[in-house]
């Protein structure tokens, strides 16, 4: 609790996400005991830098803001709200503020108007509906002079004439219901999008610098050009520069697809996202903040989040053709009866709220709930492609593949050694480092027959190995830059069969034994348990074909093909012959989703109908896609898949709805079955419903056909 001798007597944080804080206040100056003073304060914290949106709600004692998170923090704006007083708030109010800004919503006055508007003196009760009026007509003011005759158009007109009949009760009834849809269709866009926007954001608040010799944490936002930033194991980096010193091994797969951490030094180049495995850096800061690689890739979906797809769009245009025909439907209707509560009521029911609000829900919510389950979806463009996708390519490598190493092959260069002593001689120094390439060593040597070589204390070389000795002589296991230039250790001898391992995409562990080159561990990354599972669960999705592209080698590609049952594949394959394939089966009418990670992916997955990068892509293969996945297991792909079919299910489902209840309803209403206040809450009633519709949570997630679905942190 925080006190405050200002407009706050005292102020807490009471709840923080990204870009959105409530707080609780206790007492407030005298000077804002009347609606006139809220709305001014209202006025100055929305003037404070950064905020977005204030909401007081007096009956809980809180405030929520939403701000700008590269402009302002949480601190900073508790900080500036306690420094309120009386005299900094302006006590003057424009004409263009209302009291309605002080409550959680334009939906909660328009509320507390209806259900007061009965008992209110008569002289306050038009003021205050034009009050609660004022959005709607401003908005319809806006589209007519934009876009001619609207829905928003439309709607202001039936208020207006019930308005001008003082029929307060229906034009008060037509307001709350149309604040109470948009206030629910702005609450469920503004979460999804923030939640999509945050996800591909650097996972640190918090950064170590070097500061006149020292090392200082200070606020991750706070950090500038030429800053020293200090790094050290398990850190992710979090700007783009050139390390100043240091040696570490660092793991760029989230950005470049490279499975093995690669080894940095002096000179080399930082990315931001990366992680640290080992070691220990200091990079001198050239890119921070909105201008990083990270923060360019959050930025490119957050512009992609207004693409709206060819199911929107469609609809948006039928609902602006429909708008004169409710118009010429409201006149008729008037001229035969002479009834204007016929005209209202007709005014009350057209198609554009439910066709304009629900579908883009439809697609948000769904973006939303992928976002829960680790899913980027770029824009509801890319949701459409998906569902409409009949053909999934999968690269291998990656994909099919997990990149969790095994051994493959053992060579010995010296005969006094056998493969499995290559194997059980390095496994006993690696048992006690924890590091992939040790592990899948030290897990070989568990699978065959072989004995443990006594060592002394191991030695762990940052970067690059481990070293020890082994009956009086020094064993060093390691990367080929360690035994060459560390250790001094000549590999020309065996250059061809290096050159071979190395051809078939194997990583080589090096063995050096006395000065001498042992022999050399190849591995390969291992198939996922789930491939599998995954190709009959699309399958059962309604995917036609699955088939698989990869520069592997042809008996291999067939032998992986045939256990997971694929429909085909094409093998040692040229980076760019995978777009090629992908444009090819595109011409032949097939709808594509391509399933890639590394930056030769890049242009297969632009080609296809909707491409699908894996959370270890390069960063130019998910800057290509429109989906990407932000956790390793293609299981998210059928997650992504159900969730996609649902939501077009669902959006056919909203508009044959909408279309059917709206044309009752206008029937009934032009024959005068319907009054204003019912036509109102009719069309109304059930665009929130469609609404609500839209947002339920996809059922596929509870149960994917049966089976139950991996559980994912939240």
């Amino acid at each position: 609790m925080s006190a405050g001798g200002g407009i706050f007597q005292a102020l807490n944080l009471a709840h923080e996400t990204f870009g959105r804080a409530r707080f609780r206040y206790r007492g407030l100056a005298p000077l804002l005991a009347d609606t006139s003073g809220m709305v001014a304060l209202h006025a100055r914290i929305l003037a404070l830098p950064g905020v977005r949106v204030a909401r007081f709600n007096p009956r809980a004692h809180s405030l929520t803001l939403e701000f700008d998170p590269q402009t302002t923090t949480t601190a900073t704006l508790h900080r500036a709200l306690l420094a309120l007083s009386p005299e900094n708030v302006p006590s003057v109010i424009g004409a263009a503020k209302k009291p309605a800004a002080i409550f959680a919503s334009d939906a909660g006055f328009s509320f507390l108007n209806l259900m007061a508007s009965g008992s209110l003196p008569q002289g306050a009760r038009l003021p205050l509906s034009l009050v609660a009026a004022l959005p709607l007509g401003k908005e319809a003011l806006a589209d007519f002079r934009a876009s001619g005759m609207t829905s928003h158009v439309l709607e202001a007109i039936a208020v207006a004439i019930s308005l001008a009949r003082r029929d307060f009760t229906a034009a008060n009834t037509t307001t709350f219901m149309l604040a109470l849809g948009e206030s629910l269709e702005n609450s469920i866009a503004r979460r999804s999008d923030e939640l999509l926007k945050h996800l591909l954001r650097p996972g640190c608040d918090e950064v170590w610098v070097l500061k006149d010799g020292e090392e200082v944490a200070i606020p991750a936002d706070s950090v500038r050009v030429g800053d020293t930033v200090i790094v050290s194991m398990g850190d992710i980096i979090p700007i783009d520069g050139t390390i100043l010193s240091g040696e570490a091994m660092v793991s760029e797969a989230a950005m470049t697809g490279e499975g093995a951490a690669l080894h940095k030094e002096r000179g080399a180049r930082a990315l931001s996202g990366t992680v640290v495995e080992e070691g220990r850096l200091l990079i001198y800061a050239e890119q921070v903040g909105a201008t990083t690689t990270v923060a360019r890739i959050a930025d490119y979906v957050e512009r992609s989040l207004a693409a709206k797809s060819a199911t929107q769009m469609s609809a948006a245009a039928l609902a602006d053709t429909l708008v004169p025909t409710v118009l010429k439907l409201a006149g008729a209707s008037f001229l035969i009866s002479g009834d204007w509560r016929r005209a209202a009521a007709v005014l009350q029911a057209d198609y554009s709220c439910a066709l304009k609000l629900a579908i883009p829900v439809a697609f948000k919510s769904a973006m939303y709930s992928a976002g829960r389950e680790h899913i980027l979806i770029k824009g509801a463009d890319a949701l459409e492609k998906l569902a409409e996708a009949d053909t999934f390519i999968f690269d291998k490598t990656g994909t099919l593949t997990s990149g969790d190493l095994e051994v493959t092959d053992a060579i010995a260069f010296d005969k006094s050694f056998s493969p499995q002593d290559l194997i059980w001689l390095a496994a006993s120094v690696e048992e006690h480092y924890f590091h992939p390439l040790a592990q899948a060593v030290v897990a070989a040597a568990q699978t065959i027959e072989g004995r443990h070589f006594a060592h002394t204390e191991v030695e762990f070389v940052v970067a690059h190995g481990v070293a020890s000795v082994v009956e009086g002589k020094r064993i060093v296991v390691g990367s080929r830059h360690f035994v060459e230039q560390h250790e001094h250790i000549n590999t020309k001898p065996w250059r061809d069969e290096i050159d071979q391992l190395y051809g078939a995409g194997k990583t080589l562990l090096y063995i050096g034994y006395g000065g001498k080159l042992l022999g050399v561990l190849g591995l390969k990354d291992t198939l996922r348990p789930e491939s599998r599972a995954v190709v009959a669960q699309l399958k059962a999705l309604g995917v036609k074909r699955i088939l698989m592209l990869t520069g592997d080698h042809r008996h291999r590609a067939r032998e992986l093909a045939e256990t997971l049952e694929l429909d085909g594949f094409h093998a040692e394959l040229l980076p760019e012959d995978k777009a090629g394939i992908v444009e090819k089966l595109k011409a032949g009418g097939a709808k594509i989703a391509f399933i890639g990670d590394g930056i030769n992916d890049a242009p297969a997955l632009a080609a296809a109908h909707v491409g699908i990068a894996m959370q270890k892509g390069a960063d130019v293969a998910r800057l290509a896609a429109d989906i990407a996945l932000l956790e390793d297991s293609i299981e998210s792909i059928v997650t992504a898949k159900t969730i996609a079919n649902a939501a077009m299910r669902r959006i056919a489902t909203n508009y044959r709805l909408t279309l059917g209840l709206n044309t009752g309803i206008l029937g009934a209403a032009a024959l005068g079955f319907l009054s204003p206040v019912a036509a109102s809450v009719l069309h109304n009633g059930s665009t929130i419903a469609i609404l609500l519709n839209a947002f339920r949570k996809t059922d596929a997630l509870k149960k994917r056909h049966g089976a139950p679905v991996r559980k994912t942190k939240a």
